[in-house]
C-alpha cells in the first residue's frame, strides 16, 4: 500500500470548513489536543505502519 498524495476527498472545501468549525471556540491548547486525537484516530484507521511512516516523512 502506498500513500495517496493526489486529491482524494470529495468536497474538499466542505471538509475544510467542517475542520475549521470543529476548532471553533477552542483554545490553542484544546485545538492542539483535538488535532492530536484526530491524527491518532486516522492513523489507527489507516493501520499500515509503512504508510504512516511515509506520511510522517512527507509531512516533515
Amino acid at each position: 500500500m502506498t500513500l495517496t498524495l493526489t486529491p482524494n476527498i470529495t468536497d474538499p472545501d466542505g471538509f475544510y470548513d467542517e475542520l475549521l468549525q470543529a476548532h471553533e471556540g477552542l483554545s490553542k491548547e484544546e485545538s492542539d489536543a483535538y488535532n492530536a486525537r484526530l491524527i491518532l484516530i486516522l492513523a489507527n484507521h489507516i493501520g499500515d505502519r509503512e504508510v504512516l511512516r511515509v506520511a510522517l516523512k512527507t509531512a516533515k
